[in-house]
Formats: C-alpha cells, sequence, structure tokens
C-alpha cells in the first residue's frame, strides 16, 4: 500500500489533475499528469462500475495499480500529482500486461 502521503484523497486533488493535466492513453488505461507544490509524486486510481460490477473486481485492479506504482515511486519526478484511470478491458489483462501498459505510460509523460 503507498504512504498516506503519495496519495491523492480529496475530490477537489482529482479535478485539477483532470482539468488542468496532461493525459495519456495507453491499451485500457489513462493516466492524467499534474504538477502541485508539495514536492512530492502523488498517485491516484480511478476504477468505475464501467469497468466491472463487481467492486472485488475493481479493488483487484486498484490494489494492481497500486503495486505498480509503489514500484514506480523512486524513479518519478517529485512534484506531480499522477491519476490513473481505469477503462473497460482491463480486467481481463494479467499484471504483467498491466505492468507493461503502466511502463510505457511514464515512458510517454516522461515523469
Amino acid at each position: 500500500m503507498l504512504a498516506r502521503p503519495s496519495r491523492l484523497t480529496s475530490q477537489k486533488d482529482f479535478e485539477r489533475v483532470f482539468k488542468k493535466g496532461k493525459k495519456i492513453r495507453e491499451g485500457f488505461l489513462i493516466l492524467a499528469a499534474s504538477k502541485n507544490d508539495l514536492g512530492q509524486a502523488r498517485f491516484g486510481f480511478v476504477v468505475s462500475q464501467k469497468v466491472s460490477k463487481k467492486a472485488t473486481l475493481r479493488n483487484k485492479i486498484k490494489r494492481r495499480l497500486r503495486s505498480l506504482a509503489k514500484l514506480k515511486l523512486g524513479q518519478i519526478k517529485e512534484g506531480l500529482d499522477i491519476v490513473v484511470v481505469a477503462i473497460p478491458g482491463l480486467e481481463a489483462k494479467s499484471f504483467l500486461e498491466t505492468e507493461e501498459a503502466i511502463n510505457k505510460l511514464f515512458k510517454k509523460i516522461k515523469c
């Protein structure tokens, strides 16, 4: 699990990232990134009911995304807020396929 300071928690922060951030899509993931003034990278994850009606499956996807974000945390520029949005179809992908998509997204956004 990500440490508390590394998480986006408020709705206001999510809205700011979506409005002002740069968005990139890769496969079944969308990554939105925006600068913050905190000097620390923070992550947020969105997995809607469009992906799956089952909460257990949505939570499984979020756990996978969180663990991948935790692995990437040391390589990411400080001062970024990043939101990862899952698109329907991700639930059928394996952990390795999700990891490849995340890696491509971070390369594109130059984190």
